[in-house]
């Protein structure tokens, strides 16, 4: 064998290593990449998972913020809804004519006698002279007396002679009991 056949030889195994050595590099090149494309895969996943996590959570806020923003201008447009029918209630009811006065002032006076049946009874400027006229009139009200007008819309205020007791049977005070416990069958009827 000569040197030529041996150069040869070592040529060809070189050459084989050189192949053997170029193809495991390529198929670990190959491997790691597909390592990483998969890598790279998982975190684009989760990242896209995280992404519609975050606008789904962040749809919810903003749906419920919506709606809270709904509700209040709702609640609010029907608390002023309820205020004006109370305030024209309340008008309503001092709008009526005197002989309605008269007869709910006798009626109120005989109810506080049960409780005050000694006392100064106020009442409004425009009813100030039919409570004259009752008390004056009627000796059932004898332990009464007139006091000054006072600024309600109707109905007496009647306080003991020591000034320890008062009982408020205005018109308002009437229509706030009835309020409180009509409040919510008021609201049912118009708000359904």
């Amino acid at each position: 064998m000569g040197l030529e056949a041996v150069i040869e030889e070592i040529r060809d195994k070189a050459k084989r290593e050189a192949d053997r050595i170029r193809q495991d590099t390529l198929t670990e090149r190959a491997a790691i990449l597909s390592t990483a494309q998969e890598k790279a895969e998982r975190i684009k996943l989760a990242a896209d998972q995280e992404v519609d996590r975050q606008t789904a959570h962040i749809m919810n806020q903003e749906v419920s913020s919506a709606n809270l923003v709904v509700k209040r201008q709702l609640l609010n447009t029907q608390k002023e809804l309820l205020d004006t029918v109370y305030a024209t209630a309340l008008s309503t009811v001092e709008s009526l004519p005197g002989d309605f006065h008269r007869d709910a002032l006798k009626s109120l006076l005989a109810k506080a006698k049960a409780e005050i049946p000694d006392g100064i009874v106020h009442c409004n400027r425009r009813d100030n002279d039919a409570l004259m006229k009752i008390l004056a009139g009627d000796p059932a009200f004898s332990g009464y007396t007139r006091g000054d007008p006072v600024d309600i819309e109707g109905g007496i205020i009647v306080e003991s002679r020591d000034g320890e007791l008062q009982i408020d049977y205005s018109y308002r005070t009437y229509l706030d009991g009835i309020w409180e416990t009509g409040l919510k069958d008021a609201s049912e009827i118009l708000f359904r």
